[in-house]
């Protein structure tokens, strides 16, 4: 593969529609404007990057225009937006047939309230871990979240948080998730062991951020026990999304079949015209619609920004700190972070830095199982943590404008643990049992060398 010249040109426009978005939402925000970050949609502001990168990277239109279309066309950016509009639909037709609200009283039924927080973050990585897609687990529990925060009165930003750091901890984990798939294929090594690497690093701050939020995630007021109705039918095209998902149907068919059994329930119960249920199915398309745009065009500016050199630029640097096997791997962890906050997608991330990744670790004797789970782990830190990722756009919008970004920081408990007990495995070993007692044959990696 030809090497592509470095170039902090390259990496202009990503900072561009950082700035952008990140700066009009800041400053609005610091206006009192409510619903700030809404204010400025994140495509336009992507837009501003991609005509500064059309204005500034070299070569003619015709040619910058074609890498641009390469990008939005990518395989993995068509899927992503696919899912998008399918678990719009499955979203939108469970909502109108009654799902959300039977779910909700449900959960408010058999979940005291002052564990609700607690719950949710424990039911978003069951669901992830067993999906293997965090953005799968937010758009399923986000509507049930936002509903059971208003009825118990618990702070819903921290009801939030908890959802998208237990949606992270399954995208972080799961053997069947893109990140774990591309972690541990670029870095050739078992996604058992990784798992088992991973596991000892992220258990520890699902653990503490569970006991974090049953101490704060309780109501200030208690309120009093209800009798809340539900129908256990319109419940079950979520149990039907998540047992199909852990048998491992393929998720295009998992949401069809979801919206299908949806819409059965909604007509059996006579709640749905044949017109009404093409309307919800739409509704949900259309509401998947900024996160759609934003990733087909954050796709054909990543692969510009990518030609143009920034991508190389930015490894050049983190390289330059790396002397030993600990800076290692904490080069190998900034470099996907920082990577993941200019491309937004944490697989994406993965797969441009894994094989660079691979040779740092060869050089310095880092075991890969280490690697790949430093790879998986720190692109999952920033991709739950970054306002215009997927999944904080889509929780975000469950709340129609009632939380914004800055009130769920604060609260990303999760992220900020597993942060700091990974770069803490680097200098204390305790994650490393499994490495230890089953070492790399590094004879192996030096034979795919010659």
């Amino acid at each position: 593969m030809e090497n592509k010249k470095s170039s902090f040109i390259g990496l202009v426009p990503f900072i561009i529609f950082i700035l952008v978005y990140l700066g009009t939402g800041i400053l609005l925000q610091s206006k009192g404007v409510d619903m700030a970050f809404y204010q400025l949609p994140a495509p336009v502001a992507v837009f501003v990057g991609i005509i500064a990168a059309f204005v500034l990277f070299k070569g003619n239109i015709t040619h910058k225009f074609d890498s641009f279309l390469k990008g939005c066309g990518e395989e993995n950016i068509i899927i992503m937006c696919i899912i998008y509009l399918l678990a719009g639909a499955f979203a939108g037709v469970s909502k109108a047939m009654g799902g959300v609200d039977s779910t909700v009283n449900f959960g408010l039924t058999y979940i005291p309230s002052q564990y609700i927080a607690a719950g949710v973050f424990v039911i978003a990585a069951f669901i992830s871990t067993a999906t293997g897609t965090s953005v799968g687990a937010i758009v399923a529990i986000g509507p049930i979240a936002v509903g059971l925060a208003e009825k118990s009165g618990v702070y819903m930003p921290i009801v939030l948080a908890a959802l998208m750091g237990g949606a992270m901890f399954g995208d972080n984990l799961s053997v069947i998730s893109d990140t774990t798939i591309a972690a541990t294929r670029t870095q050739g090594v078992e996604m058992r062991d990784k798992f088992r690497v991973n596991l000892m690093i992220a258990a520890p701050a699902a653990i503490i951020s569970i006991i974090l939020l049953l101490i704060f995630g309780k109501p200030e007021v208690v309120p009093a026990a209800e009798q809340y109705s539900y129908s256990i039918v319109k419940v079950l095209p979520y149990i039907l999304v998540l047992g199909l998902s852990l048998i491992g149907v393929n998720v295009f068919v998992v949401l069809t079949l979801g919206i299908l059994v949806s819409g059965g329930i909604g007509f059996a119960y006579g709640q749905f015209t044949l017109l009404k249920y093409a309307q919800e199915i739409y509704n949900g398309f259309t509401g998947m619609n900024e996160i759609f745009l934003l990733s087909l065009l954050t796709g054909g500016l990543a692969v510009m920004v990518r030609e143009a050199g920034g991508i190389e630029w930015l490894i050049e640097k983190v390289q330059k700190i790396i002397v030993g096997k600990k800076s290692a791997l904490f080069g190998i962890g900034l470099l996907v972070g920082l990577v993941d906050m200019a491309v937004a997608n944490n697989t994406v991330a993965i797969i441009i830095n894994g094989p660079i990744a691979k040779n740092i670790s060869n050089k310095y004797k880092v075991d890969p199982r280490k690697t790949a789970t430093v790879l998986d782990t720190f692109s999952c830190i920033a991709q739950g943590a970054i306002p215009y990722g997927a999944q904080m756009l889509i929780l975000l919008g469950f709340s129609q404008g009632a939380v914004s970004f800055l009130d769920i920081f604060p609260l990303l408990w999760y992220q900020g643990l597993l942060l700091v007990l990974s770069i803490l495995s680097f200098f204390v070993p305790f994650a490393d049992y499994y490495i230890n007692k089953n070492p790399w044959d590094w004879s192996k990696e030096e034979l795919d060398l010659d």
